[in-house]
């Protein structure tokens, strides 16, 4: 479906159900079994259409075509200027179809408009962009010394690694696909993408743009469907060289476990449980309006989301009565209003799994400060909608200040010295991102340092920049997207030594060949066990 398309029914209002295929092997299809997922819009329960639930067959067709494409085709021995040509085409395209592309986007995820607009689509073309110049500045051959062999010298080779299979979740799938997709393909990989089952709408569309830049047929799949049937298939097919996966610490374990099968290389983005430190000489008002903005962004459904607000105990009960305050003005509407703050969660599954969550931390002793309810307009009770929730006087002992609830739940937590608020934000398996508020920097850069998380903003939340690597410690992930590192993940290396002749040649030969047989012994002169030996 092309993207005018997308753009007239969405605007219409219409929810005339639209068939969607998967982009396999150069071509559009159906699913082998030709059995179907409808996808419904979050905001509104409207049908957006129906998209191919894909077999293992499908998905080993996929592999198979990636495989060739890479082992025959034309992608890998391109110039890395060809290769940046198309991934710069397909930024461009991105550009020239933002708004359809954002609608979309908006329309799958149940996000709000002016966030697909202003910050996914923007992104989306940014980072394509900067991965279509990384493809022209790897260092693909380099001479190196070798001293401690005179006279020799080596190669140093970076290469593709091969098949490269991307696992993206459903919260930001445009530009989680374009992370996967854009590195693999500058490096000269090919690529098999499977989006999330809730959202792979726009993911089938950045298909679209890169068949139209001109990508080789079989240089990107997109298969829709399960992990069961799909993401299986990409973790064990021994034709996958490496798996990129998003998501959560839960299904990473799983996805580690199966990749090892074949020892594939693997990259992953996991949970997270960010704190967000406000130290006692914050701007205040700025710090609590980032603290918002920390964990009410897409409704919390953000691995990086700042889901634990670590405040000084003197300062909590003025905190807390600034985030109510300021939390009340946030506006929860329907997606398509460029007014919309916050929208729903991305289904009613998810939003019953915070629901349980806001339970536990009553259950368990937590003040509830504000929400923890589904708003009551009548024109959002077809969606997934939750308010946002506050709650105070956190320990760490919590459910709420443990684990990942992934919505909109913020947890304060008191802390009584600075020792104690870096012991507390380092106090869960988790180590995705964190926040450091304070009118000193220097000050927060020692905090900061403290933090065992791969990234840490200061004096600000969820800025991404695709110059800087993005990645996890602890169980938060393995390895990193963006930034330079983001292409090493994607790319072998490989040592050509050219030698002159190594001396120790003659002596492992000597090793091999095996000696001169002994001479014969004298006529008559034999044993039971051969020859007799010679005289002393």
């Amino acid at each position: 479906m092309a993207a005018s398309d997308i753009q007239a029914s969405a605007s219409s209002g219409t929810s005339t159900p639209k068939v969607w295929k998967a982009f396999i092997a150069g071509e559009w299809r159906a699913s082998s079994s030709g059995a179907t997922s409808l996808l419904i819009d979050p905001s509104n329960g409207e049908s957006l259409g129906t998209v191919p639930k894909c077999t293992k067959h499908d998905a080993k067709a996929a592999v198979d075509a990636a495989r060739e494409a890479f082992d025959k085709g034309p992608w890998p021995t391109l110039k890395p200027k060809e290769r940046a040509q198309v991934l710069q085409k397909v930024s461009d395209l991105i550009t020239a179809n933002s708004e359809s592309l954002a609608l979309l986007e908006t329309r799958n995820a149940g996000k709000p408009i002016r966030q697909s607009t202003l910050f996914d689509l923007g992104l989306a073309a940014e980072h394509m962009h900067y991965f279509a110049e990384l493809a022209t500045s790897i260092r693909w051959r380099q001479k190196v010394s070798q001293p401690d062999y005179e006279g020799t010298f080596g190669i140093v080779r970076r290469e593709p690694l091969g098949v490269c299979a991307g696992i993206t979740p459903w919260n930001l799938p445009l530009l989680m696909a374009v992370w996967k997709a854009g590195p693999a393909l500058a490096a000269g990989n090919t690529c098999v993408l499977k989006p999330a089952s809730l959202t792979p709408l726009t993911t089938l569309e950045l298909a679209r743009l890169f068949e139209e830049a001109g990508l080789p047929k079989g240089a990107l799949s997109v298969v829709t469907g399960s992990g069961e049937e799909v993401g299986d298939v990409l973790l064990t097919h021994p034709g996958v060289d490496k798996v990129s996966f998003t998501g959560s610490t839960e299904v990473g374990r799983t996805v580690l476990a199966k990749s090892a099968s074949t020892v594939k290389r693997t990259t992953m983005e996991l949970g997270g449980k960010s704190a967000n430190i406000i130290l006692p000489d914050a701007d205040l008002d700025q710090a609590v309006d980032g603290a918002l903005f920390g964990i009410f962004l897409h409704a919390g459904q953000l691995c990086e989301s700042g889901s634990r607000l670590l405040v000084p105990v003197k300062d909590q009960s003025r905190i807390v009565q600034r985030l109510v305050e300021r939390a009340r003005r946030i506006r929860i509407g329907l997606t398509q209003d460029f007014e919309t703050d916050m929208g729903p969660l991305v289904s009613e599954g998810q939003r019953t799994r915070v629901e349980g969550y806001i339970q536990w931390g009553i259950d368990q002793g937590a003040k509830l400060s504000f929400g923890g309810n589904r708003p009551d307009r009548p024109d959002l009770r077809k969606g997934h909608y939750l308010r946002p929730t506050i709650f105070s006087d956190v320990s760490t002992d919590m459910k709420i200040s443990q684990e990942e609830i992934f919505g909109p739940v913020l947890a304060v937590i008191p802390y009584q010295n600075v020792d104690q608020a870096v012991e507390i934000a380092n106090s869960t398996i988790f180590g995705l991102a964190g926040a450091v508020w304070s009118e000193n920097e220097r000050k927060a850069e020692r905090v900061a340092e403290r933090l065992r998380t791969g990234t840490v903003w200061i004096n600000d939340y969820h800025m991404l920049t695709c110059h800087a690597p993005r990645g996890g410690y602890k169980q938060s992930g393995i390895g990193r997207e963006l930034g330079e590192l983001a292409l090493d993940e994607y790319l072998e290396t490989k040592h050509l030594f050219f030698g002159k002749g190594s001396p120790l040649i003659p002596i492992a030969r000597g090793l091999v060949i095996p000696p001169d047989p002994e001479p014969a012994a004298p006529s008559g002169g034999t044993s039971a066990t051969g020859p007799n030996p010679p005289s002393p």
